[in-house]
């Protein structure tokens, strides 16, 4: 479609197969060479690894990450006006905790059409895999760096959890996840249950939701390993 701005899913794991990507995905990435990207050198290996005899050197990459500006990015866009458009993540969805959101934005501004390619998401996997309340659930991003600001974020939505029985969804860097599970064991009440998805999709994909006290006596190490959090209730907790 001439002039569109297509939102192209990327693999969940490093260690994912071309397969495990939609054949429209690969169809339409054939007809596109102008490109906004997080990181332009995991988006060309992204491309690669499809085997789509694509030449790779010909395609036109600009950095859309959380430091890009609003005007930059809109520049960018009226320079490529006649061009389709692909938006590529690092991993997942492009828009969902993801800054893809700004070009999708400037897109209907522009009267752009947004064109949504099917695929994974990380965020909507946990939730589906936890057995909390999928149609009531809130997802926050990534909690505070700061260890008070984000103990108070869990106690927080501990705190939401119990009053509303809403599922609380959040993330964390990669390298954080240790710390982020030893404040959760360390502050949360024995009975919550948390649920943690990490390597979705991968060789080493895990998958528990657990009561707090017997995560404390789990021995797991998800350092440096993509994951998603969530707090949530069984259905028969539902109020």
């Amino acid at each position: 479609m001439k002039n569109a701005i297509y939102l192209i899913p990327n693999y969940l794991t490093t260690e994912a197969q071309p397969d495990d990507i939609s054949p429209i995905v690969k169809t339409t990435l054939k007809t596109i060479s102008h490109f906004l990207v997080e990181n332009v050198r995991t988006a060309r290996r992204f491309i690669s690894s499809l085997n789509l005899d694509i030449d790779i050197s010909r395609l036109q990459f600009e950095i859309m990450d959380k430091k890009a500006s609003r005007q930059e990015i809109s520049h960018v866009m009226s320079e490529w006006g006649k061009f389709p458009i692909g938006i590529i993540s690092e991993a997942g969805l492009p828009g969902l905790a993801d800054p893809g959101n700004m070009a999708i934005s400037l897109a209907h501004e522009q009267n752009r059409a947004v064109v949504p390619l099917p695929g994974a998401s990380a965020i909507q996997t946990a939730l589906i895999c936890s057995g909390f309340d999928g149609q009531r659930f809130t997802f926050h991003g990534y909690v505070p760096i700061q260890d008070a600001d984000c103990i108070r974020f869990l106690k927080e939505m501990e705190n939401t959890l119990q009053k509303t029985g809403y599922t609380q969804i959040f993330m964390e860097t990669p390298y954080r996840n240790m710390k982020l599970i030893e404040k959760a064991v360390k502050h949360l009440k024995n009975d919550t249950l948390f649920s943690i998805s990490a390597d979705l999709f991968g060789e080493n994909q895990m998958i528990h939701t657990l009561k707090i006290k017997d995560w404390e006596k789990k021995d797991i190490n998800l350092h440096k390993i993509p994951a998603v959090f969530c707090l949530g209730q069984y259905p028969s907790d539902f109020k």
